[in-house]
């Protein structure tokens, strides 16, 4: 039989550990003021002046942003994805405090997560909570981290941390009384230029087959898509995905989900009234069109 030794930290000691994750969070957290009333947070994603925030806190093209240490500096807003809830600011600052950035993929279910923000003009006001879930939503396929974490007003753009105080979303809004934050993953893919939404390169239509079936008729392929590098043609009826039956076009978009991130997806189309399957590689192509 084998011993096995574990050592428990005393609550002074994990007091102390949260203070200090608190605080390294609180120094790349910042005040974002943008156009029109009110005010929301920030991150400095990188130390040479890389802000990211939520597009709905910086709306116009330039911002005020208001470091930890009391330093106000302009922001221009260089990108912006309404959608996603994106924004990235730049400032004309060098050695800023930057957060670490950690891996939203990671995360589990009942993980203890931290949000930073300024709740109605409180700065730097913290708040725990675990996460509930990652969540997708419909045909838009924008991921969400979930968790029971508080926010108010002044928190929108601010960071969700893991308890080793890793970035791991932004907070964006609260929905059935949960935070949804954009994952971290999803912000370098915006900071790369790629679009959150998978593009598998075709237009779609919900159409009902025999007996009542759901299918999506292709009825557009793009140029150089994924979609027309696998074979896929006008006519064609998507009915599954790796074997599995669609029962609505929300299914669709969830499975391009995993592809997204460079599985290679497997459908089941109908084509000629002929059963197939066809490989496809999801690119960050435009041209996925639900109708």
């Amino acid at each position: 039989m084998v011993a096995i030794e574990t050592t428990v930290a005393t609550p002074a000691a994990l007091g102390e550990a949260l203070a200090q994750v608190a605080e390294a969070l609180r120094r790349s957290t910042v005040q974002v003021r943008g156009r029109g009333p009110g005010s929301g947070a920030g991150v400095i994603w990188s130390a040479d002046g890389v802000i990211i925030t939520n597009a709905h806190v910086a709306r116009g093209r330039e911002a005020e942003v208001e470091l930890w240490d009391g330093r106000v500096l302009p922001a221009e807003v260089v990108r912006r994805d309404e959608e996603r809830d994106l924004a990235e600011l730049r400032v004309d600052a060098a050695d800023l405090p930057a957060a670490t950035i950690g891996d939203s993929d990671a995360l589990r279910v009942g993980e203890l997560v931290l949000a930073v923000g300024n709740p109605l003009g409180i700065v730097g006001a913290l708040t725990t909570g675990i996460v509930h879930a990652a969540t997708t939503d419909g045909q838009r396929g924008r991921a969400w981290v979930q968790a029971d974490v508080t926010l108010l007003p002044g928190n929108s753009g601010g960071p969700l941390a893991d308890a080793r105080g890793r970035v791991v979303g932004i907070n964006s809004m609260i929905a059935g009384g949960l935070a949804l934050a954009v994952p971290s993953n999803a912000v370098r893919r915006f900071l790369a230029g790629k679009t959150e939404r998978p593009m598998l390169g075709v237009a779609l239509r919900p159409v009902q087959l025999a007996g009542g079936k759901p299918g999506l008729l292709i009825f557009g392929v793009v140029p150089g898509s994924a979609a027309e590098e696998a074979g896929l043609i006008l006519g064609d009826i998507i009915t599954g995905v790796a074997g599995k039956p669609l029962t609505s076009p929300e299914d669709f978009a969830a499975a391009l989900i995993p592809a997204f991130k460079g599985a290679p997806l497997s459908l089941n189309i109908v084509r000629g009234g002929q059963p197939l399957a066809v490989v496809v590689a999801i690119s960050d192509l435009p041209g996925t069109v639900a109708a």
